[in-house]
């Protein structure tokens, strides 16, 4: 990762002093006046910057430096800023370091003293950004609020990781209580977005006759009881991301005006002539299939092209192998300590229950289902009957359907054969007995990473 320096100096002679300096280990950009700075600053976004508080048109004094230093911190605080100051100018470099920077240089210019302040400078830099980092991270995702082990579930973690930078207009397909909100979350909190609002509207449970002016907003006298204009959720979402829930229950006449704002990006209030410019990003989710509404004319396949630049298609619990009960045991873990409990455990039965469970509502029904088992366990082993669960009643028993068995079967073995090969899809094909084109369409359908780097991730 390239190591990004600004330096800020008005003297062409130090300029080059400076730059040759560190030309070797960094991106280097040099500035020599406030605006010139800011444009660079905006640019190239530096881990640390050097700054020479005699500026021009004050290059006798310290107030544009002052001023520039005030600007950077407000622009782009995680920036290390070292200011530059002559030798007699301890107090103006005692009064930056009061306002904000993290260290400063007094002239004249030693190489090797300098090196040594700038190198200290980007070390802080990146020990705050692992923090940062390490402060994110949760069961082997980054993602808050996700807990997942399987190749399946961080599969798509990884994809929302990439594609969360971005602005692109995403849509999160799954079953009811698989998270699909969570990730939605987790899109805008990993954005440079993630500082602005999040607003957030369910298509399925607002009445049709309230759903235009939620999610447009209202003038004044629109309709009876509009007795004041309203802002609906997008523009509430400015500057942010907007969450559509559940958008395959969209009425078809607002799916035409939904369509018009994602390509015209203005909000036409309701009873209002004067569009309104907006700045979201939209999120998408629901648990339909859309082919189908799209083929029973329900849904519009301009709009679905619209919303479905990125797709993630999150898988249910039954296909997330070892989910489960990964999840299972953090919930007790945090429900426990939540209800003073925290000394349950799993029972060997309540853990064969779990595994086996197909758990048709995912996510959300196993919440439930564990904060019942910890209120009502009567020892420190929460058994199968405290979660109200045995194979008996699982709608797909893993032992007898054969289907099941099957594709676990098949899962596990292309798992072995590429571990086993190193993740070469070619040996890994001949060891498994089939053609690699073959083998490819398995990792597909079951979600299997196929390179050493992402399986370890």
């Amino acid at each position: 990762m390239s190591r990004r320096l600004l330096i800020v100096e008005d003297d062409p002679g130090l300029q080059s002093q400076m730059r040759w300096c560190f030309s070797d280990n960094f991106e280097v950009t040099v500035a020599a006046d406030r605006e010139s700075a800011l444009a660079a600053l905006r640019r190239m976004e530096p881990d640390v910057m050097t700054l020479d508080l005699g500026l021009p048109p004050d290059a006798g004094g310290a107030s544009e430096g002052y001023r520039l230093l005030e600007e950077v911190l407000r622009l782009s605080p995680q920036t290390k800023v070292i200011v530059v100051t002559g030798r007699e100018d301890k107090e103006n470099a005692v009064k930056a370091i009061g306002m904000g920077a993290c260290d400063f240089y007094q002239k004249p210019l030693d190489a090797n003293i300098l090196t040594f302040v700038v190198h200290r400078a980007f070390r802080l830099a990146e020990l705050e950004l692992e923090n940062l980092e390490l402060s994110r991270h949760h069961n082997g995702t980054n993602i808050k609020g996700i807990v997942a082990s399987s190749p399946q579930m961080l599969a798509i973690c990884r994809t929302l990781e990439k594609v969360a930078p971005t602005d692109v207009t995403t849509l999160i397909t799954g079953e009811t209580g698989t998270g699909k909100e969570l990730l939605a979350r987790a899109l805008h909190d990993l954005s440079h977005r993630g500082a602005k609002p999040f607003a957030a509207i369910n298509c399925a449970a607002i009445p049709e006759n309230l759903l235009e002016s939620e999610l447009f907003g209202f003038e004044k006298g629109s309709f009876t009881g509009a007795t004041q204009s309203k802002k609906g959720k997008i523009e509430h979402a400015n500057g942010g991301t907007l969450f559509l829930d559940e958008i395959g229950d969209m009425p078809m006449a607002l799916q035409a005006k939904l369509l018009r704002f994602l390509q015209e990006r203005m909000v036409d209030r309701v009873g209002s002539v004067n569009p309104i410019p907006v700045d979201v990003r939209v999120v998408c989710a629901t648990h339909r299939n859309v082919s189908e509404l799209i083929e029973r004319s329900d849904f519009r396949e301009d709009l679905y092209y619209r919303i479905s630049e990125i797709t993630l298609d999150v898988p249910p619990l039954r296909e997330r192998d070892g989910d489960a009960l990964v999840i299972a045991q953090s919930l007790l873990k945090s429900l426990g300590k939540q209800m003073e409990r925290s000394h349950l455990s799993f029972s060997e039965d309540a853990i064969t229950a779990i595994n086996h469970y197909a758990w048709p509502g995912n996510v959300r029904e196993m919440i439930n289902k564990v904060k019942r088992a910890t209120i009502m366990a009567e020892g420190k082993r929460v058994t199968a009957v405290d979660l109200e669960l045995s194979q008996d009643d699982s709608p797909y028993d893993s032992q007898l359907n054969l289907r099941q068995v099957r594709e676990a079967a098949e899962r596990k073995a292309i798992n072995q054969a590429l571990q086993s090969c190193n993740f070469n899809m070619a040996q890994a094909s001949r060891l498994l007995g089939v053609t690699r084109p073959t083998l490819y369409n398995l990792t597909d359908k079951y979600r299997i990473e196929t390179s050493h780097a992402a399986a370890d991730a």
